[in-house]
């Protein structure tokens, strides 16, 4: 059974620095039976940063969405009356209290974890703890799901790492942030529900049309190209096999990769449900 420190010192032999503010994706499951769960991962990740450091990961809620995959699959099937008691009782997010979906339990670690702050966006908010927490979420733009005006603008500017965790690249929500940066990126309209001091309400946003069904190539690539030796760490933290790297180079090789690979961007209408 692996203990926080086993752990702290796997992640330290991999990169991770005290006093680094690191954007976590994980899976629990694939770093293996550990004493105490996901508190003590979290501990160990908190050991491995020090004081100095702060943590950061997804708490992103996509079922608050009328375009979403996990809104299309729940509401499959359903007549129009069906469909329309399924969109009028909608949990409505709320920052303090909204649970994320399918980020992991240690998201959800971060996220009731006392001290934690959370960014306001409905759809794709982070959490954070540590010194920088506070400015790595605030003030995240409502038609900025995750470009220059959400907390991985921060962490762009901040020269963050990502850990990806027993995870793949799919998983690596840097990448949108180059989507953000491409000319003319195509966009449209997304919906969600919101709780505000009046209750629930319905609002509607225009922004980047994101895509993310190739980022596993589009890593996988990036890790070829960097060769051993380049700027991914590899290495197991308890069972889960992992990569460290900085997320500047991961945004700014994503942007190169995506201009010499993805077809052209055609325009989307903006008034798309």
């Amino acid at each position: 059974m692996r203990t926080a420190a086993c752990l702290t010192a796997r992640l330290r032999a991999l990169g991770v620095e005290k006093g680094m503010t690191l954007l976590l994706h994980s899976s629990l499951r694939a770093v293996g039976p550990v004493r105490g769960g996901g508190a003590t991962v979290l501990r160990a990740l908190r050991d491995a940063l020090g004081p100095e450091g702060t943590l950061v990961v997804p708490t992103f809620t996509e079922g608050n969405s009328l375009t979403s995959r996990t809104y299309l699959r729940m509401t499959q099937g359903l007549t129009p009356h069906q469909l329309l008691s399924y969109r009028e009782h909608m949990e409505p997010f709320s920052a303090a209290s909204t649970p994320s979906q399918g980020m992991g339990r240690l998201a959800e670690e971060v996220r009731v974890t006392p001290g934690a702050t959370r960014s306001t966006h409905p759809q794709a908010s982070f959490a954070a703890l540590g010194p920088e927490a506070a400015r790595v979420t605030s003030g995240h733009a409502l038609d900025c799901l995750l470009g220059e005006r959400s907390p991985l603008g921060r962490l762009y500017e901040r020269q963050a790492h990502v850990l990806l965790l027993g995870v793949g690249w799919e998983t690596c929500s840097a990448f949108h942030l180059a989507e953000y940066r491409r000319p003319r990126p195509p966009r449209r309209r997304y919906d969600c529900r919101v709780l505000t001091e009046t209750g629930p309400r319905w609002t509607a946003f225009v922004d980047v049309d994101l895509d993310d069904s190739d980022f596993g190539t589009l890593g996988r690539c990036l890790e070829a190209a960097a060769g051993t030796g380049g700027p991914i760490a590899r290495g197991r933290v308890g069972a889960a096999d992992s990569r460290l790297f900085p997320l500047r180079w991961a945004v700014d090789a994503a942007g190169h990769w995506m201009a010499a690979c993805r077809s052209r961007d055609l325009p989307v209408e903006a008034d798309r449900a």
